[in-house]
């Protein structure tokens, strides 16, 4: 451009020495006068714009004069005259709520594991493997272990033992209990005492589930007709016994009691004739015959000694008795029972499966799986001050995806410290949400939800007031500031408060002046 600027004034220099040399008669002035017009002819364009820049300058310049920034305009205003800061009485309904987090989950997991001890062999999984969310409930199988299955029964008492007819204890008791949940009779609820009724019941269980009761099989068979035969052989001992003491406590037969009758009177006629003719020494003779023949009616007639077969029949009867034993024994080992295998108790049914352990074909050698409570429970935590405002069965609400949806405490409980650690004093608060949907139990699983409580609130809605327009009277009584509007004196009404939530309190007006929509003095 400078270079342009100086061949363009240059070559205007040049024409104007030509024109004073053609006309040297032209005076200075006008030359000047002409140089200035070739000068702004020959750079219009620079002259505007320089032009324009110098007057949006004084523009600038003048409406920076004019506008004023909002912070300057405040910082320039005068103080607002002093005046009352008033607000409308309310009609509302006051809650005052704890609020907490909780984590949805399945309360209550736990490890499960199997007795395997008395298994001859391996203990291979053949079957009944149950899914990941499956519901275990009573009588259900947990799974199937060499052909046989695991029960599952409510209980809390770990499986120590099998059941068989004769055994008492707290396990008999407990398997009773669990077999009338299942709905069969195992007798008396109150007795510890596995009996017949109770293997009869054992018998009903498997049935329920479609597998053969657990029995001794051939060898107890065997023992069964063996202990028959050695009570059938007692019992005909014990027969023989007895007819062999009846025949010795039996009377005489009656033609020995005539035999020794006519021996004695025959002696006694034979004595009476040599009395009348005979000689001393036959008379003598005589005699004794008679003293004979009485000695021996009298020993016909006498009872015969008992004593040996008595110890005879006594010796069988024993017999018979022990070979009774063994056969209730034999037919009680005949009877159903419960390995220790074959039954897994579970408190809290039902029980619903979180993880699986072992597969089909595989050998077990710990813990199956892992199960928790059936229901979805919200775990929150309180703080001591917060859980005194609690009490179990109060309503909640938990703020789920899809809106609010209510749930009810079911517990309230110390938490629990971590090893070596003391306790923290807070409190555990479990809720159990109302009839969700499979889908919203699906959306909350393993989410973290807020948790509201109302601890108390007015039945409806009450004239409210923020807490700021609460004053204290001369007496300590509460009152507001009414303002009637128009410029007119300010009010104060005497009230008695009710609850106080969300800023706000419940006001009722001594006299009965005030209402929804009355302005009361919150500040100045």
């Amino acid at each position: 451009m400078s270079r342009l600027f100086g061949r363009r004034a240059a070559t205007e220099q040049d024409a104007t020495e030509v024109i004073d040399a053609i006309d040297p008669g032209t005076s200075p002035a006008r030359s000047r006068s002409q140089g200035w017009r070739r000068l702004f002819a020959g750079n219009r364009v620079i002259w505007v714009m320089a032009t324009v820049a110098i007057i949006a300058l004084v523009a600038g310049l003048g409406l920076g004069q004019l506008i004023v920034s909002p912070g300057q305009a405040a910082a320039d205003a005068d103080a607002p005259a002093g005046g009352l800061i008033t607000v409308p009485i309310e009609n509302r309904t006051l809650a005052n709520d704890v609020t907490m987090r909780g984590d949805a989950t399945y309360a209550d997991s736990v490890e499960v594991s199997i007795e395997t001890g008395e298994l001859a062999g391996a203990p291979i999984v053949t079957g009944q493997v149950p899914e990941v969310a499956a519901i275990f409930d009573t009588a259900s199988i947990a799974l199937e272990v060499t052909g046989r299955p695991v029960i599952v029964l409510p209980g809390d008492l770990p499986v120590y033992r099998t059941l068989r007819v004769g055994v008492s204890g707290p396990d008999v008791l407990q398997f009773k209990q669990g077999l009338n949940a299942a709905g069969i009779d195992a007798g008396a609820l109150d007795s510890d005492v596995f009996d017949a009724k109770t293997a009869s019941a054992v018998t009903a269980l498997y049935a329920k589930v479609g597998y053969p009761a657990p029995t001794g099989g051939a060898d107890v068979a065997s023992a069964v007709s063996s202990a028959e035969a050695g009570v059938t052989s007692a019992q005909a001992s014990v027969d023989s016994a007895n007819g062999a003491l009846t025949i010795v406590q039996g009377t005489s037969a009656n033609v020995d009691v005539v035999e020794q009758g006519n021996l004695v009177r025959s002696a006694q006629r034979a004595l009476a004739d040599l009395q009348a003719a005979g000689t001393p020494t036959q008379i003598a003779d005589a005699e004794d015959a008679v003293t004979l023949a009485l000695a021996r009616q009298a020993q016909a007639l006498a009872p015969r000694d008992a004593s040996a077969e008595k110890a005879a029949v006594t010796a069988a009867k024993a017999e018979l008795t022990r070979a009774g034993e063994t056969l209730s024994d034999a037919r009680d080992g005949a009877l159903a029972y419960l390995p220790a295998g074959e039954v897994l108790y579970l408190p809290g049914l039902p029980r619903r499966v979180d993880e699986i352990s072992v597969k089909r074909g595989s050998s077990i050698t710990g813990p199956v799986m892992r199960v928790s409570g059936a229901t979805l429970v919200i775990s929150g935590s309180a703080t001591a001050s917060d859980a005194a405002l609690l009490e179990v069965g109060a309503p909640a609400m938990l703020a789920m995806p899809d809106g609010d949806q209510t749930a009810t405490i079911s517990s309230i409980l110390p938490a629990e410290p971590a090893s070596g650690e003391t306790a923290s004093g807070r409190f555990t608060v479990l809720f159990a949400p109302d009839a969700l949907t499979d889908e919203q139990i699906q959306a909350v699983q393993g989410s973290n939800v807020r948790v509201r409580i109302p601890v108390s609130s007015t039945e409806g809605e009450v004239l409210a007031v923020p807490l700021a327009a609460l004053t204290a009277g001369p007496g300590g009584e509460s009152r507001v500031e009414f303002d009637p509007g128009d410029n007119a004196e300010t009010v104060l009404v005497e009230v008695t408060t009710g609850l106080a939530a969300e800023g706000f309190v419940e006001i009722t007006a001594v006299d009965g002046s005030l209402k929804a929509g009355d302005l009361v003095v919150v500040g100045r």
